[in-house]
């Protein structure tokens, strides 16, 4: 049994349970499996992961251990870990650091402890796991992934990985930031840019489980309500859609003019910050940047407003401008807090601002991560193949992989799907 931190071995077969049944809902990373069991592609790389520790990332985890790999797993997110899952992966022979309810210094212990395997491959949700290692090998001082990480890992760590994957549009602005500067220190495939995730993970997955999430933590009627979704990307969009499907009236801001002009021919009421203030029901951040919902916007909200938030990170309602203005807090439940404002008006936070879908509910449908992590695993076998002749700049796979992983997804789903004539594909190649 190799090293960990979980809550509670106990669990581990109530994990089994639910990662098989994710597994029966993931046919493409099922078929990648099978051919990594057979070909071991990844036999003797160590792959250090930092990502939400839920049963479909238990099928990422196994799939890379059947093709090789040694693999260590951390928590992306402190309030997103299934305990039962991490129980059954140490179980299965992942070195494991994660457990639900953890304190800020014990994320960042995770997130060590996990690197501390010397990874050859690093596989992000959000970018915590390369920036620490970053941080230490540019000396980067300050800030507790620092702290901890530089107690823990060797500082030339990081310009010995051979490559990593980012999940995450959060992390891959990071990791953009990194290459930007020219200090980016290996090679970085950004899944979340490949077609057969974004299109599919961030609208159909964080469209429906968000919504999930705000339901399990609140049991609200949708129908009717004035909901307020803040971005229109394509966590936004899927976010808007679902919530008009449900009967709300939707009201999108941005502050980009063509996602805005997209979101008023959509049929969506487009607006500013401060106006919507004023509007909604419901409040659901879905940016990727910080302090988006803040205190000039508490003080126009209606008494009884909801605020959630579907970025990866827990910055975009700001947390501090509402403590500080309110007069008193209570917990109502597990995943809703009341904030007093000094009129008495009372603001309702779920899920303490971190990512709802994850700290209130399931995360996505196993469905729509099947062609997520499909990316992650071809990911980290293109890297283990072609890591060493690749620059330091941040990739999107080839839209090959792409294909294949639509392609195979479809197979499953038993749709066939038109071929091109000979004549046709000549046609479509003559300038004339």
């Amino acid at each position: 049994m190799p090293e960990y931190r979980v809550r509670d071995l106990s669990l581990a077969d109530k994990g089994r349970l639910a990662v098989e049944w994710a597994e029966r809902q993931m046919p493409v990373l099922r078929l990648i499996r099978e051919r990594f069991s057979r070909e071991s592609p990844l036999k003797g790389v160590r792959v250090a992961a930092c990502m939400h520790v839920t049963k479909e990332t238990a099928v990422l985890m196994l799939t890379l251990r059947d093709a090789g790999a040694e693999v260590a797993l951390s928590a992306s997110n402190p309030l997103s870990t299934q305990d039962h899952v991490a129980a059954y992966l140490v179980q299965e022979g992942i070195h494991v650091y994660a457990w639900r309810g953890m304190s800020e210094r014990e994320y960042f212990e995770a997130i060590a402890s996990a690197a501390s395997i010397e990874p050859d491959i690093t596989m992000d949700d959000g970018g915590d796991l390369t920036v620490m290692l970053h941080k230490i090998a540019l000396g980067e001082k300050g800030g507790l992934d620092y702290e901890i990480g530089s107690s823990i890992l060797n500082p030339g760590l990081a310009r010995r990985v051979r490559g990593g994957t980012e999940e995450t549009t959060t992390g891959v602005i990071r990791l953009r930031a990194l290459e930007k500067e020219g200090t980016l220190l290996y090679p970085v495939i950004a899944v979340n840019d490949s077609l057969t995730k974004f299109m599919f993970d961030n609208r159909f997955g964080t469209g429906q489980s968000s919504i999930d999430g705000i339901l399990r933590a609140t049991n609200i009627l949708l129908a009717g309500k004035n909901v307020v979704v803040v971005g229109y990307g394509w966590v936004g969009r899927g976010i808007a859609w679902r919530a008009r499907g449900m009967g709300a009236r939707v009201t999108v801001v941005e502050v980009d003019p063509i996602k805005a002009l997209e979101a008023y021919y959509e049929g969506f009421n487009v607006a500013d910050m401060a106006t919507a203030a004023a509007m909604g029901d419901l409040f659901i951040t879905a940016t990727g940047n910080t302090d988006v919902v803040r205190a000039e916007h508490f003080l126009r909200m209606k008494d009884g407003a909801l605020l959630a938030n579907a970025g990866h990170f827990n910055v975009e309602i700001s947390v501090r401008d509402l403590e500080k203005i309110a007069t008193g807090k209570r917990r109502i439940n597990e995943h809703v807090e009341e904030y007093t404002l000094p009129d008495g008006r009372r603001l309702y936070l779920i899920a303490e601002g971190r990512l709802v879908n994850l700290a209130a509910a399931e995360g996505h449908p196993s469905e729509v991560m099947d062609l997520s992590f499909g990316n992650q695993a071809l990911a980290v076998k293109l890297l283990v193949e072609r890591g060493a002749r690749l620059d330091k700049k941040v990739y999107k796979l080839p839209k090959s992989i792409d294909r294949k992983i639509a392609s195979l997804k479809l197979k499953s789903l038993g749709v066939k799907i038109e071929r091109l004539t000979e004549e046709q594909r000549k046609y479509l190649l003559s300038w004339a």
